[in-house]
């Protein structure tokens, strides 16, 4: 039996937990790699690691793209071979490598261009911004690698191969925790240093993703020998991907609005690079909560995909389900932890007093969008599964720009800077109050839309 023709086949409960718990365990080590980094970063002084909380924003747009084309190959391939076109979702899956390669190619321009300016904007701490444009210049230029490899991993994932991926994940983050201090210190390199450690994981994460393809035959063939290039698999893609990209491009803009915000309004220089490293910190301690999450929706996403073409509703709405219910359980967790010992979290980062002072009520404040957020994420990955990727936009939209950013201001003007925190939950709690019922809807229509044709193509055949 076809690994992907299982997912149409066995247990729901006991498919997505073989599915997911490896893109949960990956995840993980991708978080850890995350709060090692700017551990290390943070030892070499708090203008190092307010380099690299300002440069975030744009390490997030790249993340971003190659997010985006990967759940979109994903997404599509998981499609056409729920709808028995094999031949399709192999040309789909080149079509993805053409486009990682042009990618690449722009961010190599990119990153030889652009970090200077984009950090000169944010502060006007010049060491800061000299070691931020180090760093970001070796990330931007070389993020060739992390786009192909999760390109690899993702095609991998929608005929349900889910070790490999986790495999690379693993590889790649390993290697960065351990070159991490060797080049940051031994080495000598600062800042730099962690980015190279970076590069090098993703560069090896990548060597293996494309030896896989190479010595051991897969269920998706992406040698580009006879690859017939067509538009309808670059709009496949993009319907998807491009909304995804959009949206996590978006929370890049989030954070360099609220990074501005901090360093302006009415701050000490010591309070704005505090509130800003506290702000950082945030984005790398909720991986360890959000991550799981992401790598659930990576092993449910191929399952959504499959039996939406299957016409298979009541494994599809029980698969939404289940997903649903874990999500809510992890961020249960997670808001515990960040509500009882949040000075614990921050101790981490070599804190000074005003960022630990700050960061304790911060981090129990932003903690209060866990729940709802939960709602947010499974339902953008329904949106993704039945090739809605604009509904997720539109969500991530209303979210980030209609309520997130407006209502930030609004605290910070009539109640102070400090209150900017709460400006979290209240987007998350509307988003959700919004979007559920619309994710509802569409479900219930896609799938009278899908019997419609299923039993028109009945009757042509007959």
């Amino acid at each position: 039996m076809k690994t992907s023709t299982k997912l149409g086949e066995r247990p729901i409960g006991r498919l997505l937990f073989t599915m997911s718990i490896p893109a949960i365990f990956s995840m993980l080590v991708q978080a850890l790699y995350n709060i090692i980094d700017s551990y290390f970063v943070s030892k070499i002084g708090s203008e190092a690691l307010n380099s690299v909380s300002l440069s975030f924003p744009l390490q997030m747009i790249v993340t971003a793209v190659a997010i985006g084309l990967g759940i979109g190959v994903n997404s599509l391939i998981s499609r056409k071979k729920g709808a028995g076109e094999d031949e399709e979702a192999n040309q789909a899956a080149k079509t993805s490598i053409l486009l990682a390669i042009i990618l690449g190619i722009v961010f190599v321009v990119l990153g030889l261009t652009i970090p200077r300016l984009f950090l000169s904007s944010m502060t006007d701490n010049e060491t800061v911004v000299e070691l931020g444009t180090g760093y970001l210049t070796i990330i931007l230029s070389l993020s060739f690698f992390v786009i192909m490899e999760i390109t690899l991993t993702r095609i991998l994932q929608a005929v349900g191969n889910m070790i490999i991926p986790m495999l690379c994940q693993l590889l790649g983050a390993i290697t960065n925790i351990i070159l991490d201090p060797i080049l940051i210190f031994n080495a000598g390199m600062g800042v730099r240093g962690a980015a190279a450690a970076t590069i090098i994981g993703q560069g090896l994460a990548l060597v293996l993703a494309i030896s896989v393809f190479i010595f051991r035959k897969q269920e998706i063939n992406i040698s580009l020998r006879n690859f017939k290039f067509k538009l309808e698999h670059v709009k496949g893609i993009l319907v998807v991907g491009l909304p995804v990209t959009i949206m996590n491009s978006i929370g890049s803009i989030t954070t360099m609005t609220m990074n501005t915000v901090l360093n302006n309004y009415h701050l000490t220089l010591d309070d704005a690079e505090a509130a800003v490293n506290v702000l950082g910190v945030y984005f790398r301690l909720q991986s360890f909560v959000f991550m799981p999450i992401f790598g659930l929706t990576q092993g449910g996403m191929p399952i959504l995909g499959y039996n939406y073409k299957a016409n298979k509703k009541k494994r599809y709405v029980k698969t939404v389900k289940y997903i649903l219910i874990t999500s809510l359980i992890i961020f249960g967790v997670g808001f515990v932890v960040f509500q009882t010992i949040p000075h614990l979290l921050l101790s981490i980062f070599h804190p000074t007093e005003l960022m630990m002072s700050i960061g304790v009520r911060a981090l129990r404040i932003i903690s209060l969008c866990f729940i709802p957020v939960g709602f947010g994420i499974v339902f953008a990955n329904v949106f993704q599964s039945l090739g809605h990727g604009f509904k997720s936009l539109a969500m991530t939209l209303f979210r980030q720009l209609i309520v997130l950013i407006p209502t930030a201001l609004i605290l910070t003007i009539y109640t102070g800077v400090n209150n900017i925190w709460y400006a979290y939950g209240i987007a998350e709690l509307m988003a959700t109050l919004v979007f559920t019922p619309i994710a509802i809807y569409t479900i219930n229509k896609q799938f009278r839309i899908r019997d419609y044709q299923l039993s028109s193509l009945k009757e042509l055949a007959s």
